[in-house]
């Protein structure tokens, strides 16, 4: 049997066993699909899809590669566009004035898991909030390429389109290895690196495959998690299974759900998904290829409680000689929508242009020096 077969024999397998309770995302180690709904909210979950869905006949979304998420949400105090860039396009959300910050967001959501920390930091900065490429409004890329330097590249060549040049990063979940890749592939742009709550691959990410069944699902070669998460109840089950790594308890509104259902309806969009995993090891190769010399831009690494914790900033510390140790306390994944306010206390930290300022007590490690 070859590797590729047996990885997604595996991944089909881990699809049938059951869930382990326990604390922070962590809790699913090895879980199961059919825990979602359990965890999450039978009620909700069907609530959440067309009616023949609710009557027991799943409706199937369109497999059009041309499938187009709904309309973005609007934030109030933000503009919204689409910014050309060679051969695609991305969707961006800005607001505010000031020094440039980019925010890049994780994976299964949008720009929109910023909405509650995006106000505060545009009182002081232009916030700039995208959605990854292929993701949200953002075109599926033509050429494909979803490797963390394929990304940053796009994400660097909107944020020049829009006319910016100098910016800090603030990124989630999978934006945190773009983020990366655009600072060690940008170093004279980037004047600071906050990370939340996920590890680098090639230094330590791969060490949590095991501890839920979506890594390998994800990871696994086409067709498997395009047949296996195929309609609309399949596709809200998945996702209410990994919006439950959040350890508060409705800190994930109904509202952010109801939206990134819309946003992940289509095949072809839930495809790109699959495909930044899929090209996880080679995101393993190149950080690792390209960690030397360490990079000496401030970076404040941030893991939830009850997640990754100071692992975070374990892993940065092999690519950056100034990594800032901050644990959100009591938060699981979800970090800036479990604790909005712990976010936006430390960013403002991390990120001011004062020299003079002073952290209220449990925030030292987000001043910059």
């Amino acid at each position: 049997m070859s590797h590729a077969v047996k990885r997604s024999a595996a991944a089909v397998a881990r699809l049938l066993l059951k869930a382990i309770p326990g604390r922070g995302w962590r809790r699913y180690a090895i879980g199961g699909l059919v825990v979602a709904l359990g965890a999450s909210g039978a009620v909700a979950a069907v609530a959440a899809v067309p009616a023949q869905a609710a009557h027991g006949q799943p409706a199937q979304a369109s497999k059009d590669d041309s499938c187009r998420a709904p309309a973005s949400p609007t934030l109030a105090g933000f503009t919204q566009g689409i910014v050309p860039i060679p051969g695609d396009s991305l969707h961006f959300v800005i607001g505010g004035s000031g020094p440039v910050l980019v925010l890049l967001h994780g994976w299964p959501m949008t720009w929109w898991e910023w909405n509650t920390v995006m106000p505060s930091l545009a009182k002081t900065h232009t916030v700039l909030a995208f959605d990854l490429p292929g993701l949200g409004n953002s075109e599926v890329p033509s050429d494909g390429g979803f490797t963390v330097a394929d990304a940053a590249t796009r994400i660097h060549e909107a944020v020049a389109a829009l006319g910016f040049g100098d910016v800090s990063l603030l990124a989630h979940d999978l934006g945190v290895g773009i983020a990366y890749a655009y600072a060690r592939l940008y170093p004279q742009q980037v004047g600071r690196l906050m990370v939340l709550d996920s590890e680098l691959n090639g230094f330590g990410l791969e060490a949590n495959f095991g501890f839920s069944f979506h890594f390998d699902l994800n990871m696994a070669p086409p067709p498997t998690p395009e047949n296996i998460i195929n309609n609309r109840l399949a596709e809200v089950t998945y996702l209410n299974y990994l919006y439950s790594f959040a350890a508060k308890a409705g800190a994930v509104t109904q509202q952010d759900k109801n939206i990134w259902y819309g946003d992940y309806r289509c095949p072809n969009i839930r495809e790109a998904g699959y495909d930044y995993y899929r090209a996880f090891s080679d995101d393993a190769t190149w950080d690792q290829n390209n960690s030397t010399p360490k990079l000496t831009i401030p970076v404040a690494a941030m893991g939830g409680e009850d997640s990754f914790g100071s692992a975070v900033a374990d892993s940065l510390k092999n690519v950056d000689t100034d990594v800032h140790t901050i644990v959100a306390p009591g938060s699981g994944h979800y970090i800036p929508e479990e604790d909005p306010g712990f976010v936006i206390e430390c960013a403002n930290l991390f990120f001011s242009s004062n020299p003079n300022q002073t952290a209220p007590a449990g925030f030292e490690a987000c001043l910059p020096t």
